[in-house]
């Protein structure tokens, strides 16, 4: 299984950053988790760089790719202006008309200094993601502190169970 990690803040040591990396670390055997550091190469999203039956950017066609060989994406990230960072709404932008993320299994959460911050960005991040019918896992912001790596850790196998989940069972095989 493999979940593409990323972070709504492009801070280079941001809390959500290292909740992406402390989830790497919680990954159970068999999965995957790979934290994705190009949200800041996107361009604004402008649907005329990407005209019809022309290739988009570079930085676009990392992302979609990075989308689309994922089982899970695990989004964590911070609340700014009672939302969600630019960056990442810029990023989702990218990935609507050409489809990457729709239906995908997304958990979302937020690093926070205390569990009642967040909230709103969250919010405001899963109403985005409703736009392209994403499965949400998760939702509650996580609080750093002594708990914190097992809430990454809780919300991680949470994640893992509804990919397993979404899954097409094998056929049984008949017995005689």
């Amino acid at each position: 299984m493999r979940i593409l990690a990323v972070s709504g803040s492009l801070q280079a040591r941001s809390a959500n950053t290292e909740l992406l990396h402390a989830a790497a670390a919680a990954a159970p055997p068999g999965v995957t988790v790979l934290v994705f550091d190009g949200l800041r190469d996107l361009p604004h999203y402008d649907p005329d760089l990407e005209p019809a039956g022309a290739a988009p950017p570079a930085a676009v066609a990392r992302w979609r790719a990075a989308i689309a060989a994922a089982d899970a994406l695990l989004i964590a990230s911070p609340e700014y202006g009672h939302s969600l960072p630019g960056s990442l709404k810029n990023g989702i932008d990218w990935v609507i008309p050409s489809g990457e993320l729709e239906g995908k299994i997304v958990a979302i959460t937020a690093a926070v200094p205390h569990p009642t911050r967040g909230r709103l960005g969250l919010q405001a991040l899963r109403t985005t993601l409703g736009a392209v019918s994403a499965r949400i896992v998760g939702g509650e912001p996580i609080a750093r502190g002594p708990t914190f790596a097992d809430a990454v850790a809780t919300l991680v196998a949470e994640l893992v169970r509804a990919v397993a989940a979404s899954r097409p069972r094998p056929p049984e095989a008949d017995s005689p």
